[in-house]
């Protein structure tokens, strides 16, 4: 059996090549290097923009940025994932993101390419917090990016990117900003900078995280406790199945979904679907067209399994969760409509040899499963899923196990 492939050590790797990096791009050495995590959702899809629950943990995926101040008032950013440097001077983020996302400023702002608008955008987003931002005082930076977050596999590589150069600003312009902060600064730059419209969930996990645990968050509060997992004292692995089918969180679908549900929470007068209940949907039936209601019947019953996973985990531990994902797949599937055939195929395969449980994870229409699956099984998981794939005619799945890890930190 050919197994999963093997647990890498990521933020070793991610360190290495962004110091590799920044030698090569100004020939000194950096000032530090700041990590922050990628993350999986255990469970809570699309409910985090409706003011609801989510149940994420931080994964020991990190992405790295090597950081220097520099005295020309420039910032400057490099990642082993694109072939060019990006610089532009500090006081032209403005007319970049004034009118959100990449380029939409004024006419006559620079554009940059999306991985830039990143860590350009958390730049600019912090200058909403520093009052005298206009006085000039502030350095300009260099700032080269390395990851080991696989991209466009739902395990929020964005956030990643945002929570490090979040820790590598705020310390080198001596902003002294909790993490809950840099979060928000993190959503602002994706919303806005880069233009997809995703809500809070990917930074306060990324930013947030424990080991061995997930951070059940409150989107509305912004209130977060820490949720005990137990994975491993249960004998079980948390296993990713990448489709390697990419989605775009700044294009299509999502922003359809989001739409709808800001549709049904109108029509239902409520704030945010956060404040529908199960016992409401028999109503919303009546208000709202077949598509719309099923948008909200996802949000609203996702909302609950959320709820009803923190408290078996209290009870019974990481074994009793296997049916509530199952069914939040079904329902991303069924009503949310944002599964492909390689994630169900993923999702049933996996089930079918063993999975205590197993469902779609991140923002659909592409991306990763995940399976809650005995650490003797993963093996054998992993060679069916593959098998299944061969046999439908889809591109080999990358299968790889993630550990519930910590937040962002300073490595060197």
């Amino acid at each position: 059996m050919t197994g999963p492939t093997a647990t890498r050590t990521p933020a070793g790797e991610a360190v290495a090549g962004a110091t590799d990096l920044f030698h090569a791009l100004t020939g000194s050495e950096p000032e530090g290097v700041w990590s922050a995590p990628g993350r999986a959702n255990l469970i809570g899809e699309h409910t985090d923009y409706n003011d609801g629950f989510v149940l994420p943990f931080a994964i020991q995926h990190r992405t790295a940025a090597a950081a220097r101040l520099r005295g020309d008032g420039r910032i400057r950013v490099a990642s082993t994932f694109a072939p060019e440097p990006v610089e532009v001077a500090l006081a032209d983020l403005d007319a970049l993101f004034r009118a959100g996302g990449r380029g939409t400023g004024a006419p006559s702002a620079p554009t940059v390419p999306e991985w830039a608008a990143y860590p350009l955008g958390v730049a600019w987003a912090l200058r909403a917090l520093i009052p005298d931002w206009a006085g000039g005082t502030l350095p300009g930076v260099d700032i080269a990016i390395a990851s080991d977050v696989p991209v466009g596999a739902g395990l929020s590589s964005s956030a990643a990117i945002e929570g490090a150069a979040a820790s590598a600003l705020n310390e080198l312009w001596g902003l002294g900003l909790d993490p809950v902060t840099l979060a928000q600064v993190g959503r602002r730059a994706e919303n806005e900078a880069v233009g997809a419209p995703t809500g809070i969930m990917d930074q306060m996990a990324s930013m947030l995280g424990h080991a061995d645990a997930a951070v059940f968050l409150d989107c509305r509060s912004l209130e977060t406790r820490s949720i005990p997992l137990g994975f491993a004292e249960a004998g079980l692995e948390v296993l990713v199945i990448d489709t390697g089918v990419k989605h775009a969180h700044s294009t299509g679908g999502y922003g359809e979904r989001r739409a709808s549900c800001e549709r049904g929470a109108a029509a239902l007068g409520v704030a945010a679907l956060r404040d529908v209940t199960p016992a409401d949907l028999p109503r919303a039936t009546e208000l709202l067209d077949d598509v719309d209601f099923r948008r909200v019947r996802h949000v609203v019953t996702e909302d609950q399994r959320v709820l009803d996973t923190v408290a078996a985990l209290a009870a019974d531990g990481p074994r009793a969760i296997g049916d509530l994902l199952v069914a939040s797949h079904a329902s991303m599937r069924d009503d949310f409509e944002i599964s492909i055939p390689e994630l169900d195929t993923a999702v049933d395969t996996a089930l079918a040899h063993g999975a205590v449980g197993a469902r779609m994870t991140g923002g659909g229409f592409g991306g990763a499963a995940i399976a809650l699956v005995d650490h003797d099984r993963v093996a054998a998981v992993s060679d069916a899923v593959r098998a299944a794939f061969s046999a439908a005619g889809f591109a080999e799945p990358h299968l790889f196990t993630v550990v519930p890890s910590d937040g962002p930190r300073r490595d060197v």
